[in-house]
């Protein structure tokens, strides 16, 4: 399973929809391969319209606010010793976290689409916030599905997600997390798709929103690869790019544009949620060996009990507490160009705590896992080597979980 140079990583799938003939496709009812096939002509169409990509522009430069800080973190890096710590703040973005891009892009081929209503998921509530954010910036009317566990324990989210103009739907099924929330929004669409644009809030489900959220949040990289040049005068030798992965669309969006570098020369580091350190559960598929399954209209490395069912996960974040991965992601790992690891729920907490003390930034708890991994091997590695970590979202709406767990 070979990556090909100098195509996108998107396209490299087959007429199926297939990335590595394993991964990915469109397991979807007979009511939806109409609407999925006209919108995978209008997203093919669209991103060759130089208008289009020019509006896009626009509105990520004049209203997400592109391009966000790339930054050395050097209180860290001087307390931790060996490699050098550097962070992309992408939490600077308008409402404070990556998925303003998807977002934003969904609301623009919904406005192209003729549609007026625009429905999507949510687990942090950061995909909820953006798509409320836009859909009334862009006019359209929004319905969130949000697990009923997740709408307690992000309430701050949830919160703007309302004031916003958003319906905030709760599920109350399952596990009442981010997979039982993407159940019911794609149920949702089968009976209203006629009317309503749906927007996937991460690199899943079928593969035309797959490749919509990378194509989306591949702006991240673009921005970095520029930045990096800038900083160093070239690309360095040595560069490790934490990201951490629950569906996968921040971490890919983060490394898209380096895929045709040398993994020597730039290293792909996944962190997943290892979940309670005292649980057998957790929301690792890549790092612990998961099968191969069905969830949301893609085949992917999936966490499945004893009989083939999805496993419940648990995670102290919302954003990653996922069983599935992106077919992107699952693609990188058998093709290993990409590292997965997992950090614990504790060590994510103990690293906010260590990148709060010595830095004046405020990550939340998914980059958090990111932070972990970079706290562990930072100070086994020689000071040419950089670490960049995609600091992917600020920690306002995970602020009544850490002063329950840190007393912050």
């Amino acid at each position: 399973m070979k990556i090909k140079k100098n195509i996108p990583l998107i396209d490299q799938h087959d007429k199926n929809g297939f990335w590595g003939e394993k991964f990915g496709g469109n397991f979807i009812p007979e009511t939806l391969k109409k609407p999925v096939e006209d919108l995978t002509k209008l997203f093919e169409k669209l991103r060759k319209d130089k208008k289009f990509i020019k509006e896009r522009d626009y509105y990520f430069k004049n209203w997400v606010g592109a391009p966000t800080p790339f930054i050395k973190l050097e209180k860290l890096t001087s307390h931790l010793g060996g490699a050098q710590i550097w962070t992309k703040v992408v939490s600077e973005a308008n409402g404070g976290a990556h998925k303003i891009y998807n977002a934003t892009v969904h609301c623009l081929i919904a406005k192209r689409a003729g549609k007026k209503y625009i429905v999507g998921d949510t687990g942090a509530g950061y995909a909820g916030k953006m798509l409320s954010m836009a859909a009334k910036k862009f006019g359209l009317k929004c319905k969130i599905f949000m697990g009923a566990k997740d709408i307690k324990r992000q309430k701050p989210n949830c919160d703007a997600m309302k004031k916003n103009g958003a319906e905030v739907v709760p599920v109350y099924t399952g596990s009442q997390t981010l997979v039982d929330a993407v159940s019911e929004c794609m149920r949702y669409w089968v009976s209203n798709c006629d009317t309503t644009h749906m927007a996937v809030g991460s690199t899943v489900g079928p593969n035309i929103f797959v490749k919509i959220c990378g194509w989306s949040t591949s702006q991240i990289s673009r921005e970095l690869l520029i930045q990096i040049k800038n900083a160093f005068g070239t690309v360095p030798k040595k560069i490790k790019l934490l990201n951490c992965v629950g569906g996968g669309s921040s971490s890919f969006g983060f490394w898209n544009e380096f895929m045709n570098y040398n993994k020597k020369q730039i290293e792909f580091v996944g962190i997943e949620a290892g979940g309670p350190k005292k649980s057998k559960k957790h929301a690792a598929p890549l790092t612990y060996g998961s099968k191969i399954g069905i969830l949301h209209g893609a085949a992917q490395y999936v966490n499945q009990n004893s009989e083939g069912q999805i496993d419940e996960t648990e995670s102290i974040s919302a954003g990653l507490d996922y069983p599935g991965v992106s077919p992107l992601h699952c693609f990188l790992k058998d093709a290993k160009r990409a590292r997965y690891t997992a950090a614990s729920d504790e060590e994510a907490l103990n690293a906010y705590q260590i990148v709060t003390k010595y830095e004046n930034l405020n990550p939340s708890l998914e980059p958090s896992h990111a932070f972990a991994e970079a706290i562990k091997i930072a100070p086994k590695l020689n000071k040419e080597t950089i670490i960049i970590v995609n600091s992917c979202g600020d920690a306002h709406k995970d602020k009544d979980i850490l002063k329950q767990r840190l007393g912050i």
